[in-house]
């Protein structure tokens, strides 16, 4: 048995959800599930009494001994085992994370105000985990007829990452993959960031190349899984939400190509995050 699929558990929709998917993951991977509650007094400057800990500790070990009894309901020759941690979700989800081959969370939990769309953790601890890391929604659309798992990739160290994760995924549940690499033209005068005397057309197919070729390498070790290569001229925020409306998974990498270096999360991967329908993985660069 390998290390354990890690999941937050809040009694939160969203974190019911994610607990369903780490179960199966679990499943499909042979492993355990290690379901981590995190818990913390709110004002850390006021003096508490130490019963008044004790109480609110006692309250999140009941939620997580409902999260594990839920687990085990659900697949019962899975092995559950119950982690309670001190601190905010975040740092406790990272911390327990260094012994876990993932880590899947709900898109939002308890806290934060209505309207928010992506919670904290939500943001970081895929930004920071050094393992991939699967984010739900409690609202997630079923997965249509013909699973299949979709993947950006543009040559970064992450999206090859998040290839290599996304194949593992789509040989563990059987299913076909699509790899998406979105082709921006500089050589077209309408553009903002358009150049003078670029042959598109070379660049174009250089690129094109080069992205089958990544590709073929890395589907070369799982010649069991359907792969499609879509090399698309659009932009790669709704290019890869509309691919993955009924895909089982998204993957992505943390940062592409693009991004600034001050961002830890890319801005195509927080759209994803916010907008698509499907759970999306976030891998980091090897």
């Amino acid at each position: 048995m390998g290390r354990p699929v890690l999941v937050g558990y809040d009694e939160s929709p969203a974190s019911a959800v994610a607990l369903r998917w780490a179960v199966e993951e679990a499943r499909l991977r042979e492993s355990s599930v290690l379901v981590c509650h995190a818990w913390h007094w709110p004002y850390p400057r006021r003096p508490v009494e130490r019963e008044v800990l004790a109480q609110v500790e006692r309250v999140a070990a009941q939620v997580v001994d409902e999260g594990v009894h839920r687990a085990r309901g659900l697949a019962p020759g899975v092995d559950v085992l119950p982690r309670l941690e001190r601190g905010t979700a975040s740092t406790a989800l990272l911390r327990v994370a260094r012994e876990a081959e993932l880590t899947v969370l709900g898109l939002r939990g308890q806290g934060g105000f209505e309207d928010l769309q992506v919670g904290s953790a939500a943001v970081q601890v895929p930004a920071h985990s050094a393992r991939p890391v699967i984010v739900v929604r409690s609202d997630a659309m079923p997965t249509g007829d013909a699973p299949r798992v979709v993947v950006g990739v543009d040559g970064s160290p992450a999206s090859l990452a998040a290839l290599g994760f996304g194949l593992e995924e789509a040989a563990l549940r059987g299913c076909a993959v699509t790899a998406i690499c979105c082709w921006r033209d500089y050589g077209l005068p309408a553009g903002p960031d358009w150049q003078p005397f670029v042959d598109s057309q070379a660049i174009r197919s250089g690129a094109e190349a080069r992205f089958r070729d990544a590709t073929s390498q890395l589907t070369s070790r799982h010649p069991t899984v359907s792969v499609t290569t879509e090399f698309v001229a659009e932009r790669p925020q709704r290019a890869l939400i509309d691919a993955a409306k009924d895909a089982t998974l998204l993957v992505l990498g943390t940062r592409g190509n693009d991004s600034p270096p001050r961002l830890l999360l890319g801005p195509v991967t927080q759209i994803a995050l916010a907008e698509a329908r499907c759970p999306v993985a976030v891998t980091p660069p090897p």
